[in-house]
């Protein structure tokens, strides 16, 4: 028996939005999204303020979000849990030390992957993100 994958609204896929300063990986992690069946790709986003304006616009069900992100991840995670307070956040981070995660963590995100984490750990942490709390 497989467990039930998350939906988004009305059994749509789930809409992500990634946000790396990094162009390259923003590439790989896009094709890695929207080879997913459950998931949909809204937008990318290679600073915070274009990340604000991309998640008011398409108000995503999932944001993947580096922690060393132009305009600060942990001031980024925070705003945009305000600017689209359903949306659910996954860390994701080059850093693992204490500080860097409960920075992001008190900042409202979900859940906190390493980079270099392997594509199925980053898959999951995004479902596990999008459960019902």
């Amino acid at each position: 028996m497989t467990a039930a994958v998350p939906e988004g609204p009305r059994g749509a896929p789930l809409s992500v939005l990634l946000c790396d300063d990094n162009v390259l990986l923003l590439e790989s992690m896009s094709e890695l999204v929207r080879a997913q069946p459950d998931l949909e790709l809204v937008g990318t986003a290679c600073d915070g303020e274009q990340a604000l304006r991309l998640a008011s616009r398409h108000r995503p069900d999932l944001v993947v979000l580096d922690v060393r992100f132009p305009g600060g991840g942990h001031t980024v995670a925070r705003d945009l849990g305000r600017c689209s307070p359903g949306t659910r956040i996954v860390a994701f981070s080059a850093y693992d030390d204490k500080g860097s995660v409960e920075q992001m963590m008190a900042a409202g995100v979900s859940d906190y992957v390493l980079k270099g984490a392997s594509n199925r750990e980053l898959l999951a942490a995004l479902r596990r993100a999008a459960e019902p709390r």
